[in-house]
């Protein structure tokens, strides 16, 4: 049974820094993409970025591209990223999902995590 964990979600201050992890377990996890996405209360589910089996990042949304890193590590079968700069508006739960074709829309990924949540005070 396919899974992803996320954590490390939390809450923190405008500027500071938060890692999340998205732990695999029930899939070939160096054959999938895995894409972090966001939700805010009363919002739609927005992607962050994506991370290629290869280890080329697709970012979803422009805001976050100087701020966040992501990094997978196949023999952990997980994957981090990293938030710096944090920002009030980054506010939301985060999820991770696993796709197994290249970094695609939202709606065509095949396992979501449960989500952790990022709150960011002013």
């Amino acid at each position: 049974q396919a899974q992803l964990v996320e954590s490390g979600g939390g809450l923190v201050q405008s500027g500071d820094s938060l890692r999340l992890t998205c732990i695999a377990s029930g899939f070939t996890f160096g054959f999938y993409n895995i894409g972090w996405f966001r939700q805010a209360p009363g919002k739609d589910r927005e992607g962050v970025l994506c991370i290629k089996n290869s280890g080329e990042t697709t970012f979803y949304e422009d805001s976050v591209e100087r701020r966040f890193t992501v990094s997978r590590d196949h023999g952990k079968r997980t994957v981090y990223l990293e938030m710096n700069n944090l920002k009030p508006e980054d506010t939301a739960r985060y999820f991770c999902a696993g796709v197994d074709s290249t970094c695609p829309s939202l709606r065509l990924y095949d396992y979501w995590g449960q989500g952790t949540q990022v709150t960011v005070s002013s």
